[in-house]
């Protein structure tokens, strides 16, 4: 209580109705009538909605068979964007449109159908339900009374063919992505094996092409590498993919700075060392080098490689180090490789595990 003497008024924190008696509470206003929709009340609007919702579930459906019929039915051979044999380049164009167009109509249909079916045919009654600490036996019924009461309101009994079509367009709309998943990698495992890298390839410049010598690499600095035979590989024989494995990072240490195993004493080349450019934790490249600290920084989630210990992992979502390739100079006094990863490269997967154990089984 304050000192009111100064003329401020008097409040209590108690709530006063018209009639001057003080509440310690508000009164619960209660909910508002409910107001019928069309639907509600016409049985002909009712049954129009329904239609309006199984023509978007087909319109899903059909989104779903365009985008199959572009996936699997256009074909794309040839080289892209020439300016003789331009019909490689218009399958392209035809298979993105009808990609696109399936996955729009397909998302589109099934979205807006569950949406105007919720607000035109489901019951829209506001009801209050109290939250209690602790659910007995009773009240475990009552939820299952209210799940029964919902699955009836629904309307899902009464209207077949709205609950056919639903059931058709939920099937459909999600295998378009299931097979955009599928690109997202080979089906077969075992290409991750191994990459062009092998005994006597010359470790060259990217994009040059050009090969680099012992003398080149300087105490300090780095370079982007590619096996040689990579360069006279063409794009329709699978350059970007056979690239994407054997792209490596070339760096020059001091060698009293770097601690090296003993089964890897004779991988590297007075104090040169390779290292996969692609990340173990989602395969991203690798292209940032702190020359003061001697560590290598993925830049879409920050995992951080210490080249002084082997390239493993001190910072970051990575969960192995960086695979190392073996090189050593031949008799032009050019880096080669001594063999291929003894490892699969990139991040992890479900065969990984076996996959190491047969490399080395071949490797010994």
């Amino acid at each position: 209580m304050g000192d009111h003497r100064d003329g401020t008024p008097h409040k209590s924190g108690a709530v006063v109705t018209s009639d001057g008696a003080d509440l310690d509470q508000f009164p619960n206003p209660g909910l508002p009538p409910h107001r019928p929709r069309v639907t509600d009340v016409d049985p002909k609007a009712a049954k129009r909605a329904e239609h309006q919702v199984v023509l978007l579930f087909l319109l899903s459906i059909i989104g779903s068979v365009i985008f199959f019929v572009g996936y699997f039915g256009v074909r794309v051979d040839g080289p892209l964007y020439d300016a003789v044999n331009t019909e490689p380049t218009s399958q392209l164009r035809l298979q993105n449109l009808l990609l696109g167009l399936g996955i729009a109509l397909g998302m589109f249909g099934i979205g807006i159908g569950v949406v105007h079916w919720a607000r035109t045919l489901m019951p829209d009654h506001e009801i209050v339900e109290m939250r209690h600490d602790i659910r007995t036996e009773e009240q475990r019924a009552e939820a299952q009374s209210i799940l029964n009461t919902i699955y009836d309101e629904s309307g899902v009994k009464r209207r077949p063919l709205l609950r056919n079509t639903l059931i058709g367009a939920a099937v459909l709309m999600p295998l378009p992505f299931v097979g955009l998943l599928k690109d997202l990698g080979p089906t077969d495992l075992k290409v991750l094996r191994h990459t062009m890298w092998d005994e006597g390839v010359r470790l060259v410049r990217d994009p040059s092409g050009t090969p680099i010598k012992a003398s080149d690499v300087t105490l300090g600095s780095a370079f982007h590498v590619i096996p040689e035979n990579l360069t006279s590989l063409g794009h329709e024989e699978g350059y970007l993919d056979e690239k994407a494995k054997a792209v490596v990072l070339l760096m020059r240490l001091d060698p009293d700075q770097v601690n090296v195993s003993e089964d890897r004493k004779d991988w590297n080349v007075d104090g040169i060392f390779a290292y996969s450019k692609v990340c173990t934790h989602v395969g991203c490249p690798i292209a940032l080098y702190e020359q003061h600290t001697h560590h290598l920084l993925c830049p879409c989630h920050q995992s951080t490689f210490d080249l002084t210990n082997e390239c493993e992992v001190i910072f970051g979502p990575a969960s192995r180090p960086l695979p190392q390739l073996p090189i050593s100079v031949d008799s032009d006094g050019y880096l080669v490789a001594r063999s291929d990863f003894h490892e699969p490269v990139g991040p992890t997967y479900s065969q990984r595990g076996f996959a190491v154990q047969d490399m080395q089984d071949e490797a010994n």
